[in-house]
């Protein structure tokens, strides 16, 4: 068995621009920062102000409390800290999430001392993007300091995050085991929430995800930082066809380039009603539909990927 090594990809790689590309991807994916903090923020907003502040998130948890999230794709430093809590006390909020790439030992110190000595929670994370191969690459959150346990109820929210964690570990196992989900047969379960294998045509993979009410079947498409525009020319090769793809697939699918300008990644997807929060006797059926929509996906896009890649001059099987 052939066993792979993480790779860690520098971060502007994968989000060039901390704004336009970080904070909307953790907008769109909030779910990574739930399952490494134990929280379950909801209703989240980016770029709001605080005066004549722009905040780059603001999100509400559980309870309808307003938390703000404060992101920096490098070394923590002092003007970040002070508009962490400049914006807690602005927005009235009550949990401040600092995301870095390095934490300073001092800014360490500092949020560990704010949450002694303050009314509010204050979360300080690392963030890294990891791959293994040619994988695309997945974020990796990891806490450095959090709020008590008696103070932030983490007691609480880290038993609901392990409980997640081994549902969908639960819920890949027994999607990957399953006779007709050959494609994905040689992946080995996981407790994210999405597993994918190559198309073979680098950066383009089909992904399985899945949330608590529902789950995707999809061509996701990122051809790299060095590629320039080649993943939305890919896609948009791809769109063009449209008609015949969604008549070949048997239902309409959802395209989104998520084309702000600056991401680069791609997405077209098939969803199914139904996730790993549904009652678990329904999985097998949920499981059914999606598998069936994965086959039919990877069949229908075999030939205009195939064309793709003559079209950009790439017509040698990778892997």
């Amino acid at each position: 068995m052939t066993i792979g090594r993480l790779i860690q990809v520098p971060l502007r790689e994968v989000w060039k621009h901390e704004a336009y590309d970080f904070t909307q991807w953790l907008q769109e994916n909030i779910e990574v920062v739930n399952d490494a903090l134990g929280l379950n923020l909801m209703n989240i907003e980016r770029e709001q102000t605080a005066g004549p502040f722009s905040i780059d998130l603001v999100a509400e948890d559980e309870n309808g409390n307003k938390v703000i999230i404060e992101n920096q794709l490098e070394k923590s430093n002092h003007d970040h800290l002070g508009k962490l809590i400049t914006y807690l006390t602005s927005m009235g909020a009550r949990t401040a999430i600092w995301i870095v790439s390095e934490p300073r030992p001092e800014h360490v110190a500092a949020i560990a001392w704010l949450n002694e000595n303050s009314s509010g929670t204050f979360y300080l994370v690392k963030v890294q993007a990891l791959k293994i191969g040619d994988s695309a690459p997945a974020p990796l959150l990891t806490v450095i300091v959090a709020p008590a346990e008696d103070k932030s109820e983490v007691a609480r929210t880290n038993k609901e995050f392990a409980e997640r964690y081994d549902i969908r570990l639960h819920w890949w196992t027994m999607l990957i085991k399953r006779p007709d989900a050959k494609l994905h047969a040689h992946l080995s379960p996981k407790t994210y929430s999405w597993i994918g294998t190559s198309s073979g045509f680098r950066g383009l993979a089909f992904n399985y995800s899945v949330t608590q009410k529902d789950s995707t079947a999809e061509l996701y498409i990122d051809r790299g930082l060095s590629a320039g525009d080649e993943s939305k020319r890919i896609f948009y090769m791809l769109q063009e066809r449209k008609e015949e793809i969604e008549r070949s697939f048997g239902a309409p699918l959802i395209w989104e380039p998520l084309d702000n300008g600056t991401t680069r990644a791609s997405r077209i997807k098939y969803v199914v009603q139904g996730g790993y929060k549904s009652d678990e006797i329904e999985w097998d059926s949920i499981q059914a539909k999606l598998v069936d929509a994965m086959n039919r996906l990877h069949a229908t896009f075999k030939e205009p990927i195939k064309q793709v890649r003559q079209r950009l001059g790439e017509v040698s099987v990778e892997g």
